[in-house]
């Protein structure tokens, strides 16, 4: 994506935002009151928050970037923001958001925001995916101008075919495919949204 002007992004929407520790800390505490993140609270939501957060605790121990993608981020000179829109139940943002994490351990150039994704819809609207509200959802940032430099998500290519694929299966069992999908991550091992990364951080830093 072509830079874009933005106006909707503010500083005062970057300070009210969380970073990552923030973030997992509401997971947790909200999960303690059987509750998880946006409108819609159930028991299957709530199941769904309790195993992202599981899957997040895991991959904050494990994420090893690649040695490219390493290099990339270690050799970035531009100061960017990472806005990522995300909710505690979706399992694509429980994998990726992780990995955006994982950079700022690398060099300060990057800043992870995240905001809801229900709290937040008109920042969402304004980066829909095939006409859907479709998250993780990252917009990167300029840090000095907040112009918009580009933007990923909901999820890596390979995953985002599936998924296309799925929608054309009439009356498809969508648990099934849900199960199909986290194992496609679980293979993975972040590996796809790492290249993906490689490209655009080279294109964002000039």
């Amino acid at each position: 994506m072509k830079a874009q002007s933005n106006s909707i992004i503010t500083e005062a929407v970057l300070h009210s935002a969380m970073n990552y520790d923030q973030y997992m800390t509401l997971l947790t505490d909200l999960l303690a009151e059987g509750k998880t993140t946006g409108d819609k609270q159930s028991e299957a939501m709530v199941g769904y928050g309790k195993m992202n957060v599981q899957r997040m605790k895991r991959l904050n121990k494990t994420i090893q970037l690649l040695p490219e993608l390493e290099d990339v981020v270690q050799g970035l000179t531009r100061k960017m923001t990472f806005l990522v829109i995300t909710e505690g139940w979706c399992g694509d943002a429980a994998q990726n958001v992780p990995v955006f994490n994982k950079l700022t351990e690398h060099n300060n150039q990057i800043d992870v925001k995240l905001i809801l994704r229900d709290e937040n819809l008109e920042i969402m609207d304004g980066y829909l995916t095939n006409g859907g509200r479709s998250i993780p959802k990252l917009i990167a940032l300029d840090s000095s101008t907040l112009e918009v430099i580009g933007t990923w998500g909901p999820r890596p290519e390979t995953a985002q075919v599936m998924v296309s694929e799925f929608k054309k299966i009439e009356n498809g069992d969508y648990s099934e495919f849900v199960k199909e999908v986290q194992l496609w991550y679980a293979k993975d091992k972040t590996n796809s949204m790492q290249q993906e990364l490689i490209t655009l951080l080279k294109a964002w830093n000039k």
